[in-house]
């Protein structure tokens, strides 16, 4: 059996601290898809309900998020070439937003938003607090510095925004703490969490993780630190415009600015893919790519939507829609259920069998999950992911039915492949 390929952190991060993160990221995507299935009726109608509000953020903290998190505490590491500096911290983080997330969730989904969605929101405040030291203190004392740290620490700064950001709309509420009502500010929180915490962290991360799965030399700093100013500079700019009441037709300065980013990341995978060592690519890589080139549905949702509010259309309301189910059901759900099966059978081997490694010969990772149970749930997720968006776009209840009950399989299959690796017993000698 050969090295993890993510180095020496297996040796650095307990299993302890990561794999509850995992565990709760799969739950959460069950629940939010059951959610899905119960309210899809909602998708016809506007996107400011309380359930609609409920998935959302079970998607963004329960699932994408946590599982986020869980793999920054053992990626972070590799990256900046240290110990991670305490898993004390990390251990706050998940208890934190572990209790802070469903206080949060039921509050909109009742649309109580008194004691325990705030208690929820501080809690969960509290959690990114405790990543944004712990990955703050081990860039600190890091010998190595790389693009790579810059884009986590800096999408982190904008989490902690966005999650501030979110706690102060809960207080606007019941009271005025800001210049104007809550919804009048949904869309500036919302994009501080889309594209400065989760865009700005998945490409970080994933322009040295692409490469390192495909086992390329490839490696271009000056084009990833382009994709940083562009992606920064668009959301400064956006921030600004929103603060200063600019016309919506001027987002597509900054629109366009994280298109040309996108783009470029999308150019350094390719060059990673065409400068592979490995020629093989497994269906886990090949549903990460598939990812990066779902990044740029979004963005083509998002023009249509600004023409649309430029021009005075009609579709607007399934047009917002359909731009957040494309990213938190679309492009982030994609990448991380490509990249769970590249990361987690790893810890979980470190866990499992490199104690007995010197006894002979030992399953590998790939051998902790069923690539047939990982090749059904991603044709449940695309069937579900195609047919609920077109349902979206039709404002078709069967289709949204349907697409539901897709997905709500793809979150089972899910399930059940992560039991199986976190649960697993002891194979071989």
């Amino acid at each position: 059996m050969t090295g993890s390929p993510l180095g020496n952190v297996a040796r650095t991060t307990s299993h302890r601290v990561v794999i509850p993160f995992y565990v709760y990221g799969a739950a959460a995507l069950l629940v939010a898809t059951v959610m899905l299935l119960v309210s899809h009726r909602s998708f016809t109608g506007h996107y400011f309900q309380p359930h609609l509000l409920a998935i959302t953020h079970t998607m963004a903290l329960g699932w994408a998020t946590m599982i986020i998190l869980g793999a920054g505490h053992q990626l972070f590491p590799v990256l900046v070439e240290t110990d991670l500096y305490s898993e004390g911290l990390a251990r706050a983080s998940f208890l934190l937003a572990a209790v802070g997330i469903p206080l949060l969730v039921y509050g909109f989904h009742s649309f109580d938003l008194g004691l325990p969605a705030r208690l929820g929101g501080t809690l969960v405040l509290g959690a990114v607090l405790a990543f944004m030291a712990n990955i703050g203190m081990g860039l600190v004392r890091s010998k190595r510095e790389n693009v790579h740290a810059v884009f986590v620490f800096t999408s982190t700064a904008w989490l902690l925004l966005t999650a501030a950001l979110g706690l102060a709309l809960l207080f606007n509420f019941t009271r005025s703490l800001l210049p104007h009502d809550s919804v009048h500010y949904l869309g500036l929180h919302a994009h501080l969490g889309i594209v400065g915490w989760f865009l700005l962290l998945v490409l970080g991360v994933g322009s040295r993780l692409v490469p390192m799965f495909l086992i390329s030399k490839y490696t271009a700093p000056r084009l990833l630190w382009a994709v940083f100013i562009l992606v920064n500079t668009a959301l400064l700019g956006h921030t600004v415009f929103f603060l200063v009441d600019m016309p919506a037709w001027s987002d597509y300065v900054p629109v366009t600015m994280v298109a040309a980013a996108l783009l470029l990341f999308a150019h350094y995978c390719r060059q990673a893919y065409r400068q592979r060592i490995r020629r093989k690519v497994d269906a886990q890589m090949r549903v990460t790519l598939l990812a990066v080139a779902l990044m740029l549905l979004p963005t083509a949702v998002l023009l249509v939507l600004l023409t649309s509010i430029a021009l005075g259309g009609g579709a607007q309301v399934r047009v917002a829609l359909l731009y957040g189910f494309t990213i938190f059901f679309g492009w982030l759900t994609a990448i991380i259920l490509g990249m769970t099966f590249k990361t987690l059978p790893f810890i979980v081997w470190n866990k499992v069998y490199r104690p007995r490694a010197t006894l002979g010969r030992m399953p590998g990772p790939k051998d902790l999950f069923s690539d047939r149970l990982f090749l059904a749930t991603v044709a449940a997720y695309l069937a579900g992911f195609t047919l609920f968006g077109w349902g979206i776009a039709q404002a078709s209840v069967v289709l949204l039915k349907i697409g539901a009950v897709a997905l709500l399989a793809t979150a089972l299959l899910y399930n059940w492949s992560i039991g199986r690796m976190v649960f697993i017993k002891q194979l071989g000698p």
